[in-house]
């Protein structure tokens, strides 16, 4: 049997990933690191589910600032103001 690999594309063997975060100083423990990694995945993830929302149109202020019905309005409706 003969894979489909193209002989001059990189493997994931050849190429390094890079790494998330970098510990610059110090010397954390398994524990740190775990505390780390749980604060900036819980950011992340906030920072997605507080995007704005569209505001709907049927939810202006501005549709509230029309003139209040009352009878006899669809006679002004048409009327030439």
């Amino acid at each position: 049997m003969s894979t489909n690999v193209d002989a001059g594309a990189p493997t994931s063997e050849q190429v390094p990933e890079r790494p998330v975060l970098r510990i610059i100083r110090g010397a954390p423990t398994a524990a740190e690191l775990a505390a780390l990694i749980a604060v900036v995945a819980a950011a992340s993830a906030v920072g997605e589910a507080d995007a704005p929302r569209r505001r709907s149109a049927w939810a202006a202020p501005d549709r509230s600032m029309r003139v209040p019905l009352n009878s006899g309005g669809w006679r002004s409706s048409l009327a030439p103001r």
